[in-house]
């Protein structure tokens, strides 16, 4: 998800400069049992922390594996799922909802997994400050806040400076996964990542891909299918 401010007023009635484009939007939420065991017991072994700026991920893991990064993993069942059917990749998710962390620590810790680890902040000052740059296998993007009005669309998250950040972090040859229940903003992801240097669309047909079997369906997923809505996923990858 993603969010922004509208551009501030002064005194004199003139335009500030706009505040950057962030990954998320701030929502409170009760927490329940398990999310906040979640987090009481789960984040002194799986969380991490962006004050501690760039990080070796083959040391935070103990290994060195394929490595995934995912932008705002809401509740976590996705990441879970993806992280338990390949144990042989390294997923690093960012979310800023405190009840979606606890709930997927939670699950980390019930499923014994070993190959997650958690960020709670904003996913892009993640990206800048803590991930080196050529270095993740894939990034992945699914549902982002569409901001479907017209004049919020400055607010969404992939934008240029989106793509190029992205393409930094990528290693070449590593992957964009996107993914939204919203055509037009699938218009927009096309548009943006179809002008973005350095990138390959992976679609036979240079728009959307088949959903890939390693991204999960989700409940809200199958529910919008029998309503008879769709979802477009986008795969971009970096040519230099």
């Amino acid at each position: 998800m993603t969010e922004s401010q509208e551009p501030p007023v002064n005194e004199e009635g003139q335009e500030r400069p706009h505040r950057r484009i962030k990954s998320f939007v701030m929502r409170a939420g009760r927490m329940t049992e398990g999310q906040q065991r979640g987090l009481d017991k789960g984040w002194p072994l799986f969380g991490l922390e962006l004050e501690d700026g760039l990080r070796d991920f083959d040391q935070v893991f103990g290994r060195s594996a394929p490595r995934t990064f995912e932008i705002g993993f809401g509740m976590g069942h996705s990441t879970l799922e993806m992280a338990a059917a390949a144990p042989e990749h390294d997923f690093t998710g960012v979310e800023v909802h405190k009840p979606g962390v606890g709930a997927l620590l939670n699950g980390v810790m019930t499923q014994n997994l070993s190959n997650l680890r958690v960020y709670s902040c904003d996913a892009l000052e993640v990206l800048r400050d803590c991930v080196a740059d050529a270095s993740l296998d894939r990034v992945l993007l699914f549902f982002p806040d569409p901001w479907h009005k017209a004049r919020h669309h400055k607010r969404r998250i992939v934008q240029p400076a989106f793509a190029e950040l992205v393409r930094s972090k990528l290693k070449v040859g590593g992957v964009l996964h996107m993914a939204t229940d919203w055509e037009n903003y699938a218009e927009h992801m096309l548009e943006v990542m179809n002008a973005a240097p350095g990138y390959r669309n992976l679609a036979a047909d240079g728009t959307y891909v088949p959903r890939p079997e390693e991204r999960p369906v989700t409940k809200f997923e199958r529910r919008g299918e029998r309503l008879g809505h769709g979802v477009w996923d986008l795969k971009f990858q970096r040519q230099e």
